[in-house]
This record gives structure tokens, sequence and C-alpha cells, in this order.
């Protein structure tokens, strides 16, 4: 099993929950986060004071799915986040031991 993380922009938070919808995943977690990357955010004016503002705030799907299920899913997320702006994102590939279904006690790729 493999954990995707993808980090996108809060204005696709309802363009790729629909695309994985569509392709089958029936569970994911999001959360709204702030964060950084190449942006290293910019510059406001409030009050007439320079204010420098270095995070942004972002969208992270955090998706447990089987290993041949990566690669395709990683097409509908870079297909559903994709700008080609500065700050379309970034998605973390992650090995997974174990899920355990807590109702159940159920283990592996039956708790998912």
């Amino acid at each position: 099993m493999k954990q995707l993380t993808a980090i996108i922009r809060q204005e696709k938070l309802e363009v790729l929950k629909e695309a994985l919808f569509d392709a089958g995943i029936r569970g994911m977690t999001i959360s709204q986060v702030q964060g950084c990357g190449n942006q290293h955010g910019w510059k406001e004016y409030v009050r007439g004071t320079e204010v420098l503002l270095n995070t942004i705030p972002k969208v992270k799907f955090d998706i447990v799915v089987d290993e041949d299920q990566v690669d395709g899913l990683i097409q509908v997320i870079c297909s559903a986040a994709h700008t080609g702006g500065v700050g379309d994102g970034k998605i973390f590939v992650t090995p997974v031991d174990d899920v355990i279904r807590i109702r159940t006690g159920e283990h592996g790729r039956g708790a998912l």
C-alpha cells in the first residue's frame, strides 16, 4: 500500500475531490494547510506598512491505496490540479506498512 499526499491550490479542492470520486476513491482526508515553496510568499501593504506574507493557504489530500492504483491516481491528481502556474502543488508518495480499521480490527487491504 502507498499513501499519496497532494498539496494543491485551494480553488482546486472541489475539482480534485470530484475527480477522485470519479476514479473510484472512497476515502480521503482533506486538510486546510499553510506552507511555502519556491514562491516564498509576496509583499502586501497593510495600513501603509509593507508586510511579507511567506505562507500560502493550500489544501492537503491524504489517500491510501493499493500500489497498482498509484500511477493512475497521480495522473488524476495532476490533471485536476494543474493550472500551469507556479504554486500548483506537489504529490508525495510514501509506503504504508499496514492499515487497521478501528471498528472491526481488520488489517491491510480489507481495512481500506
